[in-house]
Parts: structure tokens; C-alpha cells; sequence
């Protein structure tokens, strides 16, 4: 197997005007570009059922993304930015906060009418207190929280096409984007194939977006995730006589994680990289990611790292949209 450790194996340059700023006017029309043994077909998402069997059982992720992102004002009157990252208890949540200086143990923030405290400091997130149930606040008052790289405040469209139309389980931060390219009408094409399509639960953190900045990646502290896989999901997978596909690095998280501990619920710091044997997973749809980000190497030890760069050089050749409203590309796991 490939077990490159350098930063620099994960980087590629990329136009910024292949950084995808809004959706396609339909989730199917995205391009998906299928990785073929040694070449890169062009496709349209649309397409994408040509590619699977009855046999097959296709995974997804019903997590949904809440309207994490607050905007507040200290005392003083200064803005505060508040992103929750994860709900610990009803009115308790973990977030990334924004201000000017640093905020002290038990100052309010602002909201309109209501007061958020803030418990404790770690790290790299603040224990805030909520007035009341946190998923009913961030839904009264929060916002969509686009990712940093899309240059543009959150509009009334993104409130619906940054989610998939299968969302279920509120507590994502970040949507499960190998997802959205998926609409209701390729869903049931799919189903009347014969194949299973079956969900599980991965609450995608904020962290998802953090560029590895050691550089040796296996020193990287990796970000947790809850995740979630239905008994009835489990049957199914465990009795695939076909290919599990994994729609999106998260689900492929979710699966591996369990397969390596047994836990079909749990939180999980798995960090996939070469070197990394897969269980559980034998194909995968995934979006375009960042450079020098865990998800890429991801994506590297699926199909090996000197297969990752030419797929991805081919992309920014044949102006592939990039990152979470960007296009998608399918690939079977290789033994690298």
C-alpha cells in the first residue's frame, strides 16, 4: 500500500474560478466525472444509475444541516460570531466564537432579545449556554452556515440546496455535499433498479473544512463526529452481495469507524489516510476537495495517491466545479 507522509503529496494548485459559489440550477445536472481504471470518463450526474447493479447497496448520510451560524454583540456593543459545532445537552452547545478579544467566562452574547452565557473555554471551542433547547434557537435565529470558502452571504435558496433532499437528523454544521447531487427522481430510478439504498448518521463538524497544517499528516489531531447506523441498515450492508457505495466521505467514516470498533453508534476521530485498509467500503461518491485536507487523503487512500493527482489534475484541466457546490467523481476502491 501507498504511505506517503509528506504535506506536500496532498496539495495541488486550483483557479479560483473553479471554486464553486452556488448550486446548479439542478442537483442532476452537476458533471460527474468517473475514475475508470486509468481514465477519467465525463459524465452527468443524471447518468449515475448506469453505474450500478441491483446488487449493490448505496449509502447515504440523513444528516441535516442546522442554521448554525449566530450573530451577536457583546456588552461593549462589539459583534460576535458564534458557530455551533456540537450540541452536548439541550441548551448546551460546544462553538467556534468570533470577536475581537477573546470572550471571559461567564459573559452573555446578545441575540436580539435573548442572552447566551458562556461556560468554559477549551482549545479550540467555547461551552456556550443557550436560553432554550439550542436546535429550536439556532432554527429562530441562526443562519446557514456556508462554508469559508463560498464568498457570498447564505440566501433563501441555500436554506434548501445546502441540504440533500434526504435529510433527516438534525446536527450537521456542514452538509454531507456528495449528497446534493441526488434528487427525488434519481432516488426512485435507483430503487426501481433494485437497489438498496439505505442511510446512516454522521453529524459533519465545522472541522471537516481545517486544512492539515503539520507536516507530517500523521501527526494531525483529527476533529470528532458522532455517527449512526440503523440495525436496518446493517442488515443490509452486511448482506450486500454487490458493492457497498458510500455517497460521501462521511458515510465512509461512519462504516469504517464501525467496522474497526464493533459500535454502530458512537463518536469517531478515524483519520483515513494511505496505509489505511478498508473494511467495509468498495466504491465511492465523492465531491472535489481542499488541498492538504483530511478528506483528500482520504480519497488518496482510496485509490491511491498518484491516481488522487492525475484524477484531480484531469478535473482542473476539463474546468470541473470545486468544494461543496462543486461536481462530483465516482471511484472503485483499488488495492493501493
Amino acid at each position: 500500500m501507498d504511505a506517503q507522509n509528506d504535506l506536500s503529496d496532498f496539495d495541488y494548485e486550483l483557479p479560483p474560478t473553479l471554486i464553486a459559489q452556488k448550486p446548479v440550477s439542478k442537483r442532476t445536472d452537476s458533471r460527474l466525472m468517473v475514475v475508470d481504471g486509468d481514465v477519467e470518463q465525463d459524465w452527468f450526474f443524471r447518468d449515475f444509475i448506469k453505474l450500478i447493479e441491483p446488487t449493490d447497496v448505496l449509502v447515504v448520510n440523513d444528516t441535516k444541516v442546522v442554521k448554525a451560524r449566530l450573530h451577536g454583540l457583546k456588552d461593549t456593543g462589539g459583534a460576535v460570531e458564534i458557530l455551533v459545532e456540537r450540541i452536548d445537552e439541550p441548551t448546551i452547545a460546544y462553538c467556534h466564537v468570533r470577536a475581537s478579544k477573546p470572550l471571559k467566562v461567564g459573559r452573555l452574547v446578545h441575540i436580539d432579545d435573548q442572552n447566551l452565557e458562556v461556560l468554559s473555554h477549551g482549545d479550540e471551542l467555547s461551552r456556550i449556554l443557550f436560553p432554550i433547547d439550542v436546535l429550536d434557537f439556532l432554527e429562530r435565529y441562526g443562519h446557514v452556515p456556508l462554508p469559508p470558502y463560498i464568498g457570498r452571504a447564505a440566501e433563501p435558496d441555500d436554506e434548501q440546496r445546502y441540504q440533500t433532499v434526504y435529510r433527516r437528523v438534525p446536527g450537521a454544521v456542514a452538509a454531507p455535499t456528495a449528497g446534493l447531487h441526488f434528487d427525488d427522481a434519481l432516488l426512485e430510478a435507483i430503487r426501481m433498479r433494485g437497489t438498496k439504498i439505505v442511510p446512516v448518521t454522521l453529524h459533519v463538524g465545522a472541522g471537516t473544512f481545517q486544512p492539515v497544517r503539520v507536516e507530517d499528516p500523521n501527526q494531525h489531531f483529527m476533529h470528532a463526529e458522532r455517527y449512526r447506523i440503523p440495525p436496518s441498515s446493517r442488515r443490509e450492508i452486511d448482506h450486500c452481495q454487490g458493492r457497498v457505495i458510500a455517497v460521501g466521505t462521511t458515510v465512509v467514516r461512519a462504516l469504517e469507524s464501525a467496522a474497526r470498533t464493533g459500535n454502530d453508534c458512537g463518536e469517531t476521530r478515524l483519520f483515513i489516510r494511505p496505509g489505511f485498509r478498508f473494511d467495509c467500503v468498495d466504491a465511492l461518491i465523492t465531491n472535489f476537495h481542499l488541498p492538504r485536507s483530511t478528506l483528500l487523503m482520504l480519497v488518496s487512500a482510496f485509490i491511491g495517491n498518484a491516481r488522487m493527482r492525475q484524477v484531480y489534475a484531469a478535473a482542473v484541466e476539463r474546468g470541473y466545479r470545486f468544494y461543496s457546490y462543486g461536481d462530483a467523481m465516482f471511484c472503485e476502491r483499488a488495492d493501493v
